[in-house]
């Protein structure tokens, strides 16, 4: 036991170093070896929060762009829907109480509702800078089967039974939102399997397939997704969505491609990547290895209207998104002030914080959910540009000083 919190503690450490130990990778040589990706820039740690929602700054409603062409009633459906999340916490129940007496169909009641009960705060980067990254994505649909063949070879896995996750913040308070995965061996906490361990033939996780899919790009992205739809041949679609992840840090194999010299910074979106992996066949899989980040998966229920997001509700197409937690209280309606995916039309809307992501850091961050199938996939796999956030929080809600 000792050992075991001895690992815990060390591997708390080498989360505030950013360090990770990687098991080493068991696949064959390939014909171009592929160079990890440089771990993204982390700003100076002096500039780094110790609480949550330190950064937000007070602003007023004058300064967000576009929010007199915004579409109340369209806004405020994703909202009610969010409050089915929040309508039990401490700090939203009272605006979500009120909130159910506004007739929904009503634009004028709908903004006095804003504004009688929100204040408006806009985020900021830990070096103080107010734009920063905003991407999408979507809820792919896969076509799979219930037991492997030859035309559904690709698993999907469920959460292995061996999947140790200690939450930080019972022994660092400074450290919430923090996690550390591992597997016990003998008495020590190491890192879980890396992706590469995974998907080497025999895998250490055989028996504990979910479903079996056609296509390994298509699962990968199904796990960058977070959520999709498996149609079986009967035409019966499995809601899937996230359950757990392996405890390793994402890296992008879009990004990877574009310092290799392989593509351009404008061609590397989920297309991109799928266009490469056709005319690359013997390096794919050396490449979506170099993302030692594995999710897992579990069945959602049927007949909900979008995936599940973070906050346990269905998300909504193109209202909402997913924020890092850390920086902006999920649940909370933001406001998004960006352009369309390969497009100067600006995209200027109330949109609700449903949903987290092992990708989403930062306080000016976002990953706009666009919707199911391939043209929500486009939009979703496009979208790569800046933009700005302004957070509205009930004006009862507890800030740091």
């Amino acid at each position: 036991m000792l050992k075991l919190c001895q690992a815990i503690v060390l591997a708390s450490m080498c989360l505030l170093a950013s360090c990770q130990s990687v098991p080493p990778a068991t696949n064959p040589p390939v014909t171009k070896p592929i160079t990890p990706a440089k771990p993204p820039e982390k700003p100076a740690a002096s500039n780094v929060p110790t609480q949550p929602y330190a950064l937000l700054k007070p602003a007023s409603w004058a300064e967000l762009p576009g929010l007199a062409k915004e579409d109340w009633v369209t806004s405020w459906r994703a909202w009610m829907q969010g409050c089915q999340g929040l309508k039990n916490k401490p700090d939203w129940q009272a605006v979500c109480a009120v909130a159910l007496l506004v007739k929904a169909d009503d634009a004028v009641a709908i903004q006095a509702y804003w504004q009688q009960y929100f204040n408006v705060y806009q985020t900021q980067q830990p070096e103080g800078a107010s734009q920063g990254l905003m991407t999408g994505y979507y809820q792919p649909v896969l076509k799979g089967a219930r037991t492997a063949s030859a035309r559904y070879p690709v698993p999907l896995y469920k959460t292995p039974g061996d999947l140790i996750t200690v939450n930080l913040s019972g022994l660092f308070p400074e450290l919430k939102y923090k996690r550390v995965r591992g597997r016990l061996q003998g008495q020590s906490l190491i890192p879980y399997y890396a992706r590469a361990d995974i998907e080497q033939a025999p895998s250490p996780l055989a028996g504990n397939e979910l479903l079996w899919v056609n296509d390994a790009v298509e699962a990968f992205f199904l796990q960058v997704q977070g959520s999709g739809i498996v149609e079986l041949e009967n035409g019966e679609r499995l809601p899937v969505g996230y359950a757990d992840q392996n405890g390793h840090p994402y890296q992008s194999i879009g990004k990877l491609l574009v310092e290799r010299g392989e593509m351009v910074a404008s061609e590397a979106s989920m297309q991109g990547i799928k266009t490469w992996g056709q005319q690359h066949p013997d390096e794919l899989r050396a490449l979506l290895d170099a993302n030692p980040s594995y999710v897992f998966f579990k069945f959602l229920p049927a007949g909900l209207s979008g995936p599940l997001g973070a906050l346990g509700v269905p998300l909504t197409a193109a209202r909402s998104i997913a924020v890092d937690p850390f920086y902006i209280p999920l649940g909370a309606p933001v406001y998004l002030a960006t352009t369309y995916p390969n497009s100067d039309t600006p995209l200027q809307q109330l949109m609700q914080a449903q949903d987290t992501g092992g990708a989403i850091k930062g306080g000016v961050r976002a990953d706009v959910y666009w919707g199911e199938g391939e043209p929500a996939g486009k939009l979703a796999g496009a979208m790569r540009q800046q933009g700005q956030l302004w957070v509205w929080l009930p004006k009862t809600f507890p800030l740091p000083h």
